[in-house]
């Protein structure tokens, strides 16, 4: 699954356009999704341990390796206010 996914810095995070639309649209996945960005969270927050974030902008498939400072009900937060949409993520390890 990996290979297909470009590796970007997040610094050109804030660059990207995304859609509205969810990538995912199992509900289990999307259920998996939330644990895996709480767990993300935990570890960013306690360990400042870095993880790697599988997301679509509108254009690819992308893949960043940071640290999850913050999350709203929408997006994920990383360093510096860069933000990326929850329903634009398929997978965090």
């Amino acid at each position: 699954m990996t290979e297909e996914f470009q590796t970007i810095d997040k610094e050109e995070i804030a660059l990207l356009k995304f859609p509205i639309t969810d990538v995912l649209d199992d509900v289990d996945e999307i259920k998996t999704r939330i644990s895996e960005i709480n767990r993300a969270l935990a570890l960013g927050n306690l360990e400042h341990s870095k993880i790697k974030i599988f997301f679509e902008d509108s254009e690819s498939k992308k893949m960043v390796d940071t640290t999850v400072w913050g999350v709203t009900d929408k997006k994920v937060m990383l360093k510096q206010g860069v933000m990326i949409p929850i329903h634009r993520i398929y997978k965090l390890f």
